[in-house]
């Protein structure tokens, strides 16, 4: 049996040549991108909370039933503008 050169073992139809190819990147869809290396500088101070703030003094401090009862109140209080489903703002949390 003689040696094809053709993939399909078709000698009518040559192989084709493979490419090199690359994963396509943003930089190829969108090649006018602004550089936002700028944006990655780390502020000076690590942390805006002053050397002397107490977290566990402030925790103390907050009152957890009202913030219980605000959170529960945005998440049931559907609105015009972007109805809840079901009346709860929930699962459209856990999808976001």
């Amino acid at each position: 049996m003689a040696d094809s050169v053709s993939e399909t073992e078709n000698p009518a139809i040559p192989s084709p040549t493979p490419e090199r190819t690359r994963p396509r990147t943003n930089q190829d869809w969108w090649p006018n991108q602004p550089n936002l290396q700028v944006l990655h500088h780390n502020a000076p101070q690590p942390t805006p909370l002053s050397p002397g703030f107490d977290y566990k003094e402030e925790f103390k401090a907050l009152d957890v039933k009202a913030l219980k009862r605000d959170v529960f109140e945005v998440m049931t209080s559907s609105q015009d503008w972007w109805p809840a489903d079901y009346g709860h703002y929930g699962p459209l949390f856990i999808r976001m």
